[in-house]
Protein backbone atom coordinates (compact mmCIF):
# COMPACT_ATOMS: atom_id res chain seq x y z
CA UNK A 1 0.00 0.00 0.00
CA UNK A 2 2.87 2.35 0.76
CA UNK A 3 4.21 2.09 -2.78
CA UNK A 4 0.93 3.01 -4.43
CA UNK A 5 0.52 6.03 -2.14
CA UNK A 6 4.04 7.19 -3.06
CA UNK A 7 3.48 6.70 -6.78
CA UNK A 8 0.18 8.56 -6.76
CA UNK A 9 1.72 11.35 -4.68
CA UNK A 10 4.25 11.94 -7.47
CA UNK A 11 1.39 12.33 -9.95
CA UNK A 12 -0.19 15.01 -7.73
CA UNK A 13 3.22 16.67 -7.33
CA UNK A 14 3.73 16.78 -11.10
CA UNK A 15 0.27 18.25 -11.68
CA UNK A 16 0.77 20.82 -8.90
CA UNK A 17 4.17 21.90 -10.24
CA UNK A 18 2.90 22.11 -13.82
CA UNK A 19 -0.07 24.19 -12.68
CA UNK A 20 2.29 26.51 -10.78
CA UNK A 21 4.57 26.83 -13.81
CA UNK A 22 1.60 27.54 -16.09
CA UNK A 23 0.25 30.22 -13.75
CA UNK A 24 3.68 31.85 -13.69
CA UNK A 25 4.06 31.77 -17.47
CA UNK A 26 0.65 33.32 -18.15
CA UNK A 27 0.79 35.64 -15.10
CA UNK A 28 -2.63 34.49 -13.90
CA UNK A 29 -2.62 33.27 -10.33
CA UNK A 30 -6.32 32.70 -9.78
CA UNK A 31 -5.75 28.98 -9.28
CA UNK A 32 -3.22 29.45 -6.49
CA UNK A 33 -5.47 27.71 -3.96
CA UNK A 34 -5.87 24.72 -6.29
CA UNK A 35 -2.09 24.62 -6.80
CA UNK A 36 -1.46 24.74 -3.03
CA UNK A 37 -4.05 22.06 -2.23
CA UNK A 38 -2.76 19.74 -4.94
CA UNK A 39 0.71 20.01 -3.45
CA UNK A 40 -0.41 19.67 0.18
CA UNK A 41 -3.24 17.15 -0.05
CA UNK A 42 -1.86 15.36 -3.08
CA UNK A 43 1.93 15.39 -2.88
CA UNK A 44 2.74 15.93 0.81
CA UNK A 45 -0.14 14.06 2.44
CA UNK A 46 -0.05 11.12 0.05
CA UNK A 47 3.75 10.83 0.37
CA UNK A 48 3.44 10.86 4.17
CA UNK A 49 0.67 8.25 4.05
CA UNK A 50 2.91 6.13 1.83
CA UNK A 51 5.96 6.44 4.07
CA UNK A 52 3.96 5.70 7.21
CA UNK A 53 2.31 2.69 5.61
CA UNK A 54 5.71 1.50 4.40
CA UNK A 55 7.09 1.53 7.93
CA UNK A 56 3.88 0.13 9.46
CA UNK A 57 2.74 -2.60 7.05
CA UNK A 58 0.18 -3.91 9.54
CA UNK A 59 -1.67 -0.60 9.14
CA UNK A 60 -1.25 -0.66 5.37
CA UNK A 61 -2.80 -4.12 5.04
CA UNK A 62 -6.23 -3.17 6.33
CA UNK A 63 -9.54 -2.43 4.67
CA UNK A 64 -9.42 0.98 6.35
CA UNK A 65 -6.21 1.84 4.47
CA UNK A 66 -7.77 0.84 1.17
CA UNK A 67 -10.95 2.79 1.87
CA UNK A 68 -8.90 5.81 2.92
CA UNK A 69 -6.90 5.60 -0.33
CA UNK A 70 -10.03 5.69 -2.47
CA UNK A 71 -11.79 8.39 -0.47
CA UNK A 72 -8.71 10.61 -0.67
CA UNK A 73 -8.13 9.97 -4.36
CA UNK A 74 -11.74 10.60 -5.29
CA UNK A 75 -12.15 13.56 -2.95
CA UNK A 76 -9.04 15.54 -3.93
CA UNK A 77 -9.65 15.59 -7.71
CA UNK A 78 -13.38 16.26 -7.25
CA UNK A 79 -12.67 19.12 -4.85
CA UNK A 80 -9.84 20.61 -6.94
CA UNK A 81 -11.76 20.38 -10.20
CA UNK A 82 -14.87 21.98 -8.71
CA UNK A 83 -12.86 24.79 -7.11
CA UNK A 84 -10.89 25.38 -10.32
CA UNK A 85 -13.99 25.52 -12.51
CA UNK A 86 -15.74 27.73 -9.97
CA UNK A 87 -12.80 30.16 -9.98
CA UNK A 88 -12.69 30.28 -13.79
CA UNK A 89 -16.43 30.50 -14.41
CA UNK A 90 -17.82 32.05 -11.24
CA UNK A 91 -20.39 29.23 -11.13
CA UNK A 92 -21.54 29.17 -7.50
CA UNK A 93 -23.38 25.86 -7.82
CA UNK A 94 -20.04 24.05 -7.82
CA UNK A 95 -19.53 24.91 -4.17
CA UNK A 96 -21.60 21.88 -3.21
CA UNK A 97 -19.42 19.62 -5.38
CA UNK A 98 -16.28 21.05 -3.74
CA UNK A 99 -17.84 20.43 -0.32
CA UNK A 100 -18.59 16.81 -1.21
CA UNK A 101 -14.98 16.31 -2.32
CA UNK A 102 -13.76 17.98 0.86
CA UNK A 103 -15.92 15.73 3.03
CA UNK A 104 -14.50 12.64 1.30
CA UNK A 105 -10.97 13.87 2.05
CA UNK A 106 -11.81 14.62 5.68
CA UNK A 107 -13.36 11.17 6.16
CA UNK A 108 -10.26 9.63 4.59
CA UNK A 109 -7.95 11.55 6.91
CA UNK A 110 -10.01 10.54 9.95
CA UNK A 111 -9.86 6.91 8.80
CA UNK A 112 -6.09 7.24 8.50
CA UNK A 113 -5.89 8.50 12.08
CA UNK A 114 -8.18 5.72 13.31
CA UNK A 115 -6.16 3.13 11.43
CA UNK A 116 -2.87 4.31 12.93
CA UNK A 117 -4.26 4.38 16.45
CA UNK A 118 -5.62 0.85 16.02
CA UNK A 119 -2.66 -0.71 14.21
CA UNK A 120 0.48 1.04 15.43
CA UNK A 121 1.70 0.00 18.87
CA UNK A 122 2.68 2.78 21.23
Amino acid sequence: MGRIYLKVSVVYFSIGVLLGLTMGIIHDFRLTSVHAHLNLLGWVSMALFGLIYHFYPSAANTQIAKLQFWLHNIGVPVMMTAIGIQIWTGEATLVSVAVIGSILVVIGVLLFALNLFKQVDS
